[in-house]
């Protein structure tokens, strides 16, 4: 299926993207449940972290599964618990995690695991061997602006190694950590000017000292240099994550939630993806007007990746959005890729 982007800015009228139908192969007794999050590594080698018996699942770039980890006992049954915001869920009682929330691949390769309930972010190699764990797993008080009250992302600075986690649904800051875990400082506090958060949710670093936050609830992204000092802010409907271009795509792709349920229906308004500028310029917008299961539709983004091909992953919360409150609940599409065919 190949559907032509939008394109604000004549520069990106001859790039498409083909939407790939069922693209992850997925073998029989694995549940996915959602893919809550995806990165890439230096292969192209696709990680899901999801909420299903198998918290990390890996796929070639032709969505063959080559590889799962993250659940030490996949039989050992269920075990209940309260989500951020406050319902009732279940997740697997052999988990190494509680929720899955983010994944991130470092320059060298290693894989960053954000778990939200369980206050913690794990660095492992590319087989699942904790290298390092950040955070006792002791909920800060909320609001406190202490590491860590239910971490949203991680991201690592190429250059330098340092750590930055946007601690999002208890807390409003983001906090820089050395490459051993020390921490450097912190910034943020609740509330809606620049330097404010209203549930930062993700976390990239691009360029040569800068790092933007999906300011989620303030339907904004903030950039900030990696000292924390604000640079600049810019509008997207929801903004929920963000995936800064490598090496000679100096692109960022942010994806953007649904409306409220008053405004239900109503095209155009999030569920979608967009590529924009450093400079806060959209340039292209990736999904159908209004939300669904078909390839080039979006139900409801949580995380995006791009390859070295310029293909794009998206990873949706679209059982705990929408499969959990049909009726039978249903596991739905949550694992997405566009194919960059042309530009």
């Amino acid at each position: 299926m190949a559907v032509r982007v939008s394109t604000p800015r004549p520069a990106t009228r001859n790039t498409m993207y083909e939407a790939v139908p069922g693209w992850a192969k997925i073998p029989h007794g694995i549940w996915l449940r959602e893919a809550t999050s995806v990165a890439v590594d230096s292969d192209d080698n696709v990680f899901v972290f999801n909420r299903g018996n198998w918290p990390v699942l890996v796929f070639d770039p032709d969505g063959n599964l080559l590889d799962k980890w993250g659940n030490d006992d996949p039989h050992a049954g269920f075990r209940s618990f309260q989500d951020p915001y406050g319902q009732p869920v279940t997740g697997w009682a052999g988990s190494r995690f509680k929720r899955p929330h983010a994944i991130a691949i470092d320059h060298q390769d290693n894989v960053w695991l954000v778990d939200d309930v369980g206050c913690r972010i794990y660095k492992c190699d590319k087989k699942g061997r904790v290298l390092m764990t950040v955070g006792t797993g002791v909920p800060a008080p909320r609001q406190s602006g202490d590491m860590f009250n239910k971490p949203t992302d991680v991201a690592i600075s190429s250059a330098t190694g340092d750590i930055f986690i946007s601690d999002g649904y208890g807390n409003s800051r983001v906090h820089r950590l050395d490459s051993r875990g020390r921490h450097i400082k912190s910034w943020g506090q609740p509330g809606t000017a620049p330097e404010q958060f209203s549930l930062p949710h993700n976390i990239a670093v691009f360029g040569e000292d800068r790092v933007i936050v999906c300011d989620r609830e303030n339907h904004r992204v903030q950039v900030f240099t990696v000292g924390g000092q604000f640079v600049k802010e810019w509008h997207v409907h929801k903004a929920v994550s963000v995936f800064a271009g490598r090496g000679a795509d100096i692109n960022l792709y942010i994806a953007e939630q649904g409306p409220p349920p008053v405004q239900k229906d109503v095209p155009n308004i999030g569920h979608c993806l967009g590529i924009w500028t450093r400079d806060g310029d959209q340039v292209a917008r990736l999904g159908a007007p209004l939300p669904g299961e078909e390839p080039d539709q979006f139900l409801w983004p949580h995380s995006v990746a791009v390859d070295s091909r310029g293909d794009i992953y998206v990873a949706e919360v679209s059982y705990v959005e929408v499969g959990r409150h049909l009726n039978p609940p249903r596991e739905m599409a949550s694992l997405r890729k566009w194919r960059r065919v042309k530009g």
